[in-house]
């Protein structure tokens, strides 16, 4: 079998290359940390551009893999956007991360990657980050003229419309959403424990309803029933063991086994016998 040589290892180390790319990026990083066993650099939106373009010339981190949003409502720009490069050669990877607001746009890296320009475009259509200098920042995953932004925390799971095909119409028709029954919200808790809320319909019970017992717990030994004497009793109270069975004994009013009746055994022999003598008679003629 023929072996394959590479000059990447099979499983590269991260030892190091934090204090490197720091050092190599100087005043476009914000910070730079280990975690999930992965390199992550924040880096100044501004100059984006030219972290990438550092890490990708200079460091061999060749391809951009992914580019994905995060949302954060609390924050001041609420938005991170993420880049993951992959390194072929040296089989490493890394992330790259950028905040912005609604009003920040990012520069766009389609002048380093082609790919990047579906990519932005999914972050722009999922979050409504605008990314300056894409020649094409349209939706690309919801319909025309959908309006919103889906994975924004703030924006309501059901959305605001609904789209059918109309018998009537022949097309495909918006309207606003309708639903069957309330949007429920699951916190999977656990039943046995009890939630720390009041369920649906436990509030026409009212005030006046008695709470429940306490439950009784038993703190000793003594109040189980438990101990010495009751061991001692319990041992006494067992029933004595079933006889011993004579196997040469026979029980009162038991048939006889079938195989030992002689007029069974007499049948039998008189069927093989005329059996017999058939058989011989055809092979006399």
């Amino acid at each position: 079998m023929t072996q394959v040589l590479h000059s990447a290892p099979r499983f590269a180390s991260s030892q190091g290359v934090k204090d490197t790319l720091t050092a190599a990026l100087g005043d476009m990083l914000v910070t730079a940390k280990e975690q999930h066993g992965e390199v992550v650099l924040t880096v100044v939106r501004d100059r984006v551009e030219d972290a990438l373009r550092l890490l990708r010339d200079e460091h061999e981190y060749q391809q951009l893999m992914e580019m994905a949003g995060v949302d954060f409502p609390d924050r001041v720009e609420r938005f991170e956007v993420v880049y993951m490069l992959l390194s072929v050669t040296k089989n490493h990877r890394v992330m790259v991360k950028v905040s912005a607001s609604e009003a920040t746009p990012v520069p766009t890296v389609t002048t380093l990657w082609p790919n990047a320009g579906w990519l932005e475009r999914e972050v722009f259509d999922m979050y409504g980050v605008v990314f300056a200098g894409n020649p094409d920042l349209r939706r690309i995953l919801t319909d025309y003229g959908f309006e919103g932004h889906p994975f924004r925390k703030d924006f309501p799971l059901t959305g605001y419309v609904e789209l059918r095909y109309s018998e009537d119409e022949k097309r495909v028709v918006y309207e606003p959403v309708e639903l069957a029954q309330d949007l429920r919200q699951f916190d999977f808790m656990s039943p046995w424990e009890g939630a720390n809320y009041v369920l649906p319909g436990d509030e026409k019970a009212g005030a006046d309803t008695p709470a429940a017992p306490t439950p009784k717990s038993t703190e000793k030994p003594s109040e189980t029933g438990a101990g010495k004497a009751a061991s001692k009793k319990a041992a006494e109270s067992e029933s004595a063991p079933a006889p011993a069975k004579d196997k040469g004994a026979e029980e009162a009013g038991a048939p006889k086994p079938t195989e030992d009746r002689p007029a069974r055994k007499a049948r039998a022999a008189s069927a093989r016998d005329t059996k017999s003598a058939t058989r011989k008679s055809a092979d006399d003629k």
